[in-house]
Formats: structure tokens, sequence, C-alpha cells
């Protein structure tokens, strides 16, 4: 069997990029490939069959769709986008190995704000409450859109930076020369990684981006994942989770915010990759739920309600 593997992307700049580094990884092994552009602009209108799949995520919504009804046999995702749980049918199929997982401020040449008052622009619940709890005197603004659209917009507004992931502006050669290195932002779950997925059944491609998995990359980002999931509970909240893997030893650190960064709930922990780390992430959660998340996040959902 040789069949073409359809690559399903959204048609931004970086999800091309992302689905056409793929596509060269899987030529190079000797498979046929061919990208399908899925348009994403605006919700796509799902029958209630569909709806049963459990599709939540606002940005693979698209691409779930184009999967389930057979248009294309692969979707190429910036894994920090994609819910903790996927739909019926669909399974983690490759985790690339990982880009920068830092989060960069782009501002306009000067940072006295930092000392002082300032606009920041983000469309991320997660970097605006570490940045109000840095910077309580701030004010931050939404931002959104793709990420040529987000620094046009900061070009044409009175912003003084926003914040961005800095692997997403590296992929596409778009990392301005005015840029701060955000170390202590801790990153969303999973960022900077690439997650392919494909349907459980599809055992020719499942079989194929096997050979594309990055194991370190792959194991971070489960403990990052289920760090999250534990944590949520299908609600969006300010999370934030980094494992690394050193000198044969697993590092974690997670937070989770209150919505204004007043509130902040940190863990630490460290284990031997020797070790069962199936369920670390779910251990750095408890640890979190233990020491009031709980409350935090029954406070976040009430917000988030409103």
């Amino acid at each position: 069997m040789n069949k073409a593997i359809r690559i399903g992307t959204r048609d931004s700049e970086l999800a091309l990029w992302q689905a056409h580094t793929v596509e060269k990884k899987l030529n190079d092994l000797g498979y046929a490939t061919e990208i399908v552009a899925v348009k994403s602009d605006g919700d796509v209108v799902l029958d209630i069959p569909l709806y049963e799949f459990g599709i939540t995520g606002i940005f693979t919504k698209t691409l779930d769709v184009a999967m389930i009804k057979g248009q294309v046999d692969i979707a190429v995702h910036s894994m920090k986008d994609v819910p903790t749980a996927l739909p019926k049918g669909i399974v983690q199929a490759a985790v690339l190995e990982r880009a920068n997982v830092r989060d960069i401020l782009v501002h306009k040449g000067n940072l006295d704000f930092l000392h002082d008052a300032g606009t920041i622009a983000t469309g991320s619940l997660r970097r605006q409450a570490q940045w109000l709890n840095r910077h309580p005197n701030h004010k931050v603004t939404d931002l959104r859109g793709n990420v040529n659209t987000r620094l046009r917009k900061l070009s044409e507004n009175d912003w003084n930076g926003a914040v961005f992931a800095s692997a997403g502006l590296e992929r596409i050669n778009l990392l301005p020369e005015n840029h701060l290195v955000l170390d202590w932002m801790i990153p969303a779950p999973a960022q900077g990684a690439m997650l392919v997925v494909a349907m459980e059944e599809d055992t020719y491609t499942r079989e194929a981006l096997a050979k594309l998995n990055d194991n370190k990359t792959e194991v971070a980002t489960h403990i990052e994942r289920q760090f999250l999931r534990k944590l949520e509970g299908g609600c969006t909240a300010p999370i934030g989770a980094l494992a690394t893997i050193e000198d044969n030893e697993i590092r974690f650190e997670g937070v989770l915010l209150s919505i204004d960064g007043k509130q902040k709930i940190h863990v630490e922990k460290a284990m031997a990759v020797s070790g069962d780390f199936s369920n670390f992430g779910n251990d750095c959660a408890e640890e979190v739920l233990a020491n009031g998340g709980t409350e935090l996040m029954a406070e976040i959902r009430e917000k988030l309600k409103k």
C-alpha cells in the first residue's frame, strides 16, 4: 500500500509551515503526501451526530471534522492548542521534537514601562494572569488572531508590547529584534511542541507517523497535559506547566493563578527518569488542588460563566 497521506492544515502561515515540516519528514521516509488547506474562518456548522464526538478545541475543530468526514488523513497542530481530550476515533500519532518553549515580550524599543504603568496585549488568560502577578499596576488588553495579525495590531496600537510564543515567531522568521525573553513566565502545557493526530483505525498512517515521534518531547508533554487535564476539568484557566528532562531527572514546574493574577499556587517537583512517570502530572496537580487550587478553580469557573 502506498497511498498519499493527506495532511490537513489551517491556512495561516504558521499552520502551513507546520504542515510542510511534517510533509518533508514523511517524504524523506518515502511516503507520498498531499497538503489540504481547510478554511477556518468562523465556526464550522456541525450536525448533531458530530457533536457527539466531543469536539471542543476552537483551533482544532475544523480539522477534527475534516478527519472524521474522511477529507484528510492527519492534522498538524501546535500542541498547546489541542484539548487534552481528543474526539472519539482520533488519536495522538506523533509528537515532534520540541522547539523553544518560552514566551517573549515583543515591544517597541523602550522598556521603561516595565518599572511604571503600561499596557500589554495578549489573548491568553495564562499570560495575562502571570503578567499581572508580576506587574500589578499594568493593564492587559485582549489580542487575538494569527501571529501575523497580532504583530500588525501591535504596530497599529499604542500598547507597550504584546506576549507571543517564541517558537511561533521563530518558525516563520518573524522574530523581531525588539523582544525580551520572559524566562520567569511558565509556558502553556506543551508549548513549542507540534502534535500530529490521525484516525485510530488508520494503521498505515499511524505506523508512518510513529517514525516521526520524539520520545523525550512525548514524555514531557504527557506530564504537562496530564497536569492541565487534572486541574481544568474542561474549564479554560490560567495554568502553566513545564517538564524538562536532564541528567536522568524529570523536573516539573507548574502554576495556577486567578484571572487577575492576585492569587498564585506554584508547584515544583522532580523524579528519576527511570521511575514511573505515568501519573507524575496528576500528582503535581493534586498538590496544587490541596493547596487551595480546588477553591480557586471553582472561582475561575464562576467568573468565566459571566
